[in-house]
């Protein structure tokens, strides 16, 4: 079992103030020791890998996150993880949150380990890549995305008692949008893809659903995900500018429904019986 100390830092006493705590495990490194994320690719070799992932296909893999600082909303906390072995590793987590005795106030919680922290892979229940990570306070899963995860919504927060704080992850995690200028176009080429993938599939579920009950739930389905991607991407930063959140969510729909086709191809039919 983990063992957690807490280092209390700064609390700035404005009306606006933000507690920031330090969640370290024993034998953790300190601010300034901890690892920091691997030198950024050149230009020319990030974009050839990326026309490369467009143009095979939708999937994603867990090396398009691998050493990239992702942001809630593009702008809140940070993660960051790492890739050794096909194995996905947290090496830095830091959550946003309410203070939990004066919920009008904001909280940070930094969550520092003595080693990456390793999390464990669910297999692509919904056509991602699904991984599980346990942290103090929590356990959450999350998604993997091209360039981005996604983690759904959690039954209850992460509370930290000894800090005050309270955080979800929920929600989509994603580039500092001031990054994606030259991205724009790509972006939202990749939307269109997307949602063209998944209109295709939808389809062929319907057609091959037809006159059974199911058809109608495959299209409720659909338009509950139509209703997740305005929910998450309602507060993710410059989305009118740059659309990546929706570029993602729209990558998460194609994979669900290829997924669901994929399985109904698997299950015997009735004639069959």
């Amino acid at each position: 079992m983990m063992r957690i100390s807490f280092v209390a830092l700064a609390v700035l006493a404005t009306s606006c103030s933000v507690a920031h705590a330090q969640i370290a495990l024993p034998g953790a490194p300190t601010e300034s020791q901890s690892p920091t994320p691997a030198p950024p690719k050149a230009d020319g070799q990030k974009g050839e890998k990326s026309e490369k992932r467009t143009k095979s296909s939708l999937t994603s893999s867990p090396h398009s996150i691998a050493d990239k600082v992702l942001r809630l909303n593009g702008s809140q906390g940070q993660f960051l993880l790492s890739d050794h072995d096909k194995v996905l590793h947290i090496e830095k987590l830091s959550l946003s949150g309410e203070v939990i005795s004066d919920p009008s106030r904001k909280c940070l919680i930094d969550i520092v380990a003595d080693a990456p922290i390793e999390t464990k892979s669910l297999g692509k229940p919904d056509g991602l890549p699904r991984f599980e990570a346990e942290i103090p306070a929590c356990t959450f899963t999350f998604d993997v995305l091209d360039g981005a995860v996604l983690a759904p919504p959690q039954d209850r927060a992460c509370v930290f008692q000894a800090a005050d704080c309270q955080a979800t992850p929920a929600g989509l995690w994603g580039p500092d949008p001031t990054t994606l200028h030259s991205d724009a176009k790509a972006i939202g080429r990749q939307r269109l893809r997307a949602d063209a993938a998944a209109e295709r599939t939808l389809r062929a579920i319907q057609t091959k659903l037809k006159g059974q009950p199911d058809a109608d739930a495959i299209t409720r389905e659909d338009g509950d995900l139509a209703a997740r991607r305005a929910e998450v991407c309602h507060d993710y930063v410059q989305e009118a500018t740059y659309a990546f959140c929706a570029s993602r969510m729209a990558q998460a729909r194609a994979a669900y429904m290829k997924a669901r086709l994929d399985s109904l191809k698997k299950k015997p039919s009735a004639d069959q019986d």
